[in-house]
């Protein structure tokens, strides 16, 4: 298989890609090419990576191993018109683009090429995303395996049937925005209760980080994390009590499932 990786997109999630690759070493800047409609944006990859930056997504994806379509959805059809003809069924295409499934990627290029469909999220940008992989209908072990490993260069992934896709989406796809939001309401509280702004950031975020770490890498279940710091009585339990009153746990789950209904309206054509 060609070493060659064809990026195709140069927004944040292609960039995260091209960086983390190049940052491992698992490819030259040589063997890497990125595209984007915007000659300012080639420009500013080329001095940034020194891999080569075209406009031209066909020339792009000629003898590259794996193209990576990373452009917004609205964008997937014309971008697959353009090398839609162009790949051969010895290449992999890995799609990050939401909500687009495998058939419809595959009724838009040449017959039997496989297809993986991704979906990263944002913390892809920062080489700590989490990725759901799943193989359309020509691909198979070897396929995913690739995906796999290239996206492992910017995170964590799972390999799940298409049907969990919109899942993926709805809870970890979506999922910075939800912490975000809460980031957002910690940080207010701590500045209602008389700190800093910048006292109140520092306070919340390195806690959310310092959590996430403890979940991940001790293997803490979330009940069992929190039972830790809840003390009969105490302060904890007290604000425990508030959100369970107020309908927080409720509140989440409709909310992810509101994210799911969605993602599967906008695979199906929804507006």
């Amino acid at each position: 298989m060609s070493r060659k990786v064809a990026i195709l997109g140069g927004g944040r999630i292609g960039e995260a890609l091209l960086s983390g690759l190049l940052s491992s070493g698992w490819r030259e800047p040589s063997e890497v090419v990125v595209t984007d409609r915007r000659e300012e944006r080639l420009a500013e990859l080329r001095e940034r990576y020194g891999s080569e930056a075209t406009s031209d997504n066909a020339a792009a994806v000629g003898g590259a191993g794996v193209a990576v379509v990373a452009v917004k959805p609205q964008d997937i059809d014309a971008l697959l018109g353009e090398i839609g003809d162009h790949l051969t069924t010895e290449q992999t295409l890995v799609s990050v683009a939401a909500a687009i499934t495998t058939a419809h990627i595959e009724e838009r290029i040449a017959k039997g090429v496989p297809v993986v469909r991704a979906m990263p999220n944002s913390p892809a940008t920062v080489h700590e995303g989490m990725a759901g992989i799943c193989a359309g209908a020509h691909a198979g072990d070897e396929q995913l395996a690739l995906a796999e490993e290239l996206l492992l260069h910017v995170g964590r992934v799972v390999r799940v049937p298409e049907s969990w896709m919109d899942a993926i989406t709805a809870v970890s796809g979506s999922g910075p925005a939800y912490f975000a939001l809460l980031a957002e309401a910690m940080i207010e509280a701590g500045i209602l209760l008389g700190l800093s702004r910048e006292i109140s950031t520092t306070l919340v975020v390195q806690t959310m980080f310092g959590t996430a770490k403890q979940l991940r890498d001790q293997g803490m279940h979330p009940v069992e994390l929190r039972e830790s710091v809840t003390s009969p009585g105490g302060t904890t339990i007290a604000a425990i009590r508030e959100l369970e009153q107020a309908g927080v746990r409720a509140a989440f789950l409709n909310a992810i499932q509101a994210a799911m209904d969605r993602a599967r309206e906008l695979a199906e054509g929804g507006g």
